[in-house]
This record gives C-alpha cells, sequence and structure tokens, in this order.
C-alpha cells in the first residue's frame, strides 16, 4: 500500500501540443513562445502559462511561457533567447504540468493534441 501524504503535491503532465513545427524565431523579442490561439484553446493551454519545449531535432529541453497568436495562423514562435535553442522548420513538443494531490492525480486526464503538418487542428471529417 503506497503512503500518501495530506498535504503532498506531485507535478502531473496537463497538456501537450505534440510534434508542431517552429514557423519563427525572433532572437529580438523578449522572452516566450507565442502559439496559434486556436491550439492554445484546444489543448488547454492558458497564456501565460509556464510550458516545456522538447526540440525534436536537436534535443534541446527548455522552459518558457506562452503568448497567444493569431488565431488560425499555425503561428509558432519561440522568442527572446529561446529563439538560439531552435531553428524554424525544427519539430516541437510544447508541454504543460499542473500541481494537484495524489487522489486528483488518479482521476486527472491530460489533454494532448496532434496538430498537421501546417500546425493546423485536424478536423474530423463525417
Amino acid at each position: 500500500m503506497a503512503l500518501v501524504y495530506a498535504h503532498m503535491l506531485i507535478e502531473i503532465f496537463k497538456s501537450k501540443i505534440h510534434r508542431v513545427k517552429v514557423t519563427q524565431a525572433d532572437l529580438n523579442y523578449i522572452g516566450s513562445i507565442t502559439i496559434d490561439e486556436e491550439l492554445l484553446e484546444a489543448a488547454n493551454i492558458f497564456e501565460g502559462e509556464k510550458v516545456q519545449i522538447v526540440n525534436n531535432n536537436n534535443g534541446e529541453r527548455f522552459e518558457t511561457y506562452t503568448i497567444r497568436g493569431e488565431r488560425g495562423s499555425g503561428v509558432i514562435c519561440l522568442n527572446g533567447a529561446a529563439a538560439r535553442r531552435v531553428q524554424v522548420g525544427d519539430v516541437v513538443i510544447i508541454i504543460s504540468y499542473a500541481l494537484m494531490t495524489p487522489e486528483e492525480a488518479k482521476v486527472f486526464r491530460p489533454v494532448a493534441i496532434f496538430p498537421d503538418e501546417n500546425n493546423r487542428l485536424v478536423k474530423n471529417v463525417k
């Protein structure tokens, strides 16, 4: 039987935007990652939320915060110092985490979205 501490919080995977292409890198902008607003909403990631960026092309992992980009634009732009960690065209995974109790974690279901090669949400066609 696992021990559970009454006031313990654990960090759990909350949201993921899986395998999007970097469309811009702006070294002269003040920090952050600009993400298409439609992708942020679909992944349940808030503007200003801390995210981890995993670059599939070079293995870099780093943290920054999100800025809302133009809806439907497909923009994924690393800004400021983070721009040095990517090249336009690199494929990245954007991950957010949340603190919760072990009891909350047992029932929590994360959100993961899988945009197409143009960083657009894939619509189900019926």
